[in-house]
């Protein structure tokens, strides 16, 4: 493992700052100079690790490959790599100082089938230069109060942070195309190993914090900070056929709001309740709202403190996962190994635990977000027992026509004590897989629309 670097010694002095009764200032214009500079565009160490086995970030994956068609299966750029060596049951003490403790958990309950293969390095992070010049910009003027992001737009809110819940703001504004749309297939596997899907939905995706016509004030005034909108519309499995979904989630605490449409009732009904630890419709009721995407939702129900940064093997550069049909990556118990990509890379880790007087099912978490695109990409769950329980997970894949490497709506997790687990993001049946989208009318996302296309 890496010496702590220089980037982190600026977080490590208030890494015991809790960030729910703290107003968290932006960095100097000094600090944020380096951005570009001994920092790439998105705060991450441009330079490679010491033994090379990270290389330095060049600029990230642009070339976009010959027969591109939006919309359509996106290829595997390193088909053609072997891994540089695999992890087992057998060998992951050698590994361990790289591993989470979901992937050691993991190896050890399935000492047989589960693996980690390890693959080069590639960072092929990237974002077009308007994106990088509102990070910049914000880096020296977005704050953090009382759980609520102010200042930010169009940009990585904290490029160099100064306490943990700032990374996981950065993971929720993460950067990704504005508009999109996902052929949603969600699956739960039972712990006997049966395959269950949840969900075949028509998903779209919009995110007016990064409208690139936009600016922070419209955002911030008449989009009301919120900056992200969602809509599912489920054709399966048949007994959910005709069910659908619509959330918006903000930069405030409880500025989020979800809808859905209820085929038995045909009605359209405010969620109450639409975070935390309340099951998501979307999962049949098995993943928690804030599991989406790794994390997702408000962070006031936590402390958060960044425990380090550290070198570890995380899903990278997966596009390889979606080339094969479903049935062939699925087994009993996990994704198989032989369509994962784990590559290393420098990672902040940090730590949640639930507030005094808050509560949780999950009272403490650890997450690791990557360096480069800000997205946490696995975490571990702990029970009100002190038991390891889940091991969250993200498979983000290189797509150099936006350019972004982000998981294209893909995650899931593992139930390291029941043995059952969910992926959702299934797209390898598909036909289409993360089509970027021309900016949807607003309309699209309001529960009226979700009504008037009730069809059960």
């Amino acid at each position: 493992m890496n010496p702590v670097s220089s980037t982190l010694k600026v977080a490590l002095l208030s890494a015991f700052l809790t960030a729910s009764c703290v107003a968290t200032a932006a960095v100097s214009e000094k600090e944020a100079s380096r951005l570009g500079a001994d920092l790439t565009p998105f705060g991450a160490e441009k330079a490679a690790n010491a033994d090379g086995s990270i290389p330095a970030w060049t600029g990230g994956n642009t070339t976009v490959p010959a027969g591109f068609k939006n919309g359509g299966k996106r290829s595997d750029p390193y088909a053609s790599e072997k891994p540089l060596f695999v992890i087992t049951a057998a060998n992951m003490d050698q590994y361990a100082d790289n591993l989470s403790e979901g992937l050691k958990g993991m190896l050890k309950k399935y000492p047989e089938t589960f693996k980690v293969p390890v693959y080069k390095t590639h960072r092929t992070a990237a974002a077009p230069q308007w994106v990088y010049d509102n990070t910049k910009v914000n880096a020296s003027r977005a704050t953090l109060s009382d759980s609520e992001v102010k200042g930010a737009f169009g940009g990585i809110p904290f490029p160099i942070p100064q306490n943990g819940e700032q990374v996981m703001w950065n993971h929720l504004l993460a950067w990704r195309t504005p508009s999109h749309h996902v052929d949603v297939r969600g699956m739960q596997t039972t712990s006997n190993g049966q395959h269950v899907p949840t969900i075949y939905a028509s998903g779209d995706f919009q995110m007016p914090y990064y409208f690139k016509e936009s600016n922070l004030e419209t955002f911030t005034d008449d989009d009301e900070g919120v900056f992200w909108k969602i809509r599912l519309l489920n054709y399966g499995p048949p007994i959910r056929a005709g069910e659908a979904i619509v959330g918006h989630e903000s930069i405030k605490p409880g500025g989020g709001q979800t809808w859905v449409y209820f085929t038995g009732q045909r009605r359209v009904r405010k969620l109450p309740n639409a975070c935390c630890d309340t099951p998501t419709p979307a999962s049949a009721g098995i993943s928690m709202f804030d599991q989406t995407g790794v994390f997702n939702g408000t962070t006031e129900r936590f402390n958060w403190k960044i425990i380090g940064k550290k070198e570890m093997y995380i899903p990278y550069n997966a596009n390889r996962l979606f080339q094969r049909p479903s049935e062939d990556i699925l087994m009993d118990h996990h994704v198989n190994p032989e369509d994962m990509r784990y590559e290393k890379h420098r990672v902040w880790v940090v730590e949640a635990t639930v507030k005094d007087g808050q509560r949780h099912l999950s009272p403490k978490r650890r997450y690791y977000v990557d360096e480069d695109t800000w997205f946490a990409v696995l975490a571990d769950h702990w029970d009100a027992n002190g038991d390891l329980w889940q091991m969250g997970f993200s498979n983000p894949i290189t797509m150099p026509d936006i350019p972004a490497t982000a998981p294209p709506m893909n995650f899931g997790f593992y139930d390291l004590i029941s043995g059952a687990w969910y992926l959702d993001g299934l797209l390898n049946d598909s036909k289409e897989q993360y089509k970027v989208m021309e900016r949807y009318d607003d309309f699209t996302f309001t529960p009226e629309a979700m009504a008037g296309e009730g069809i059960r």
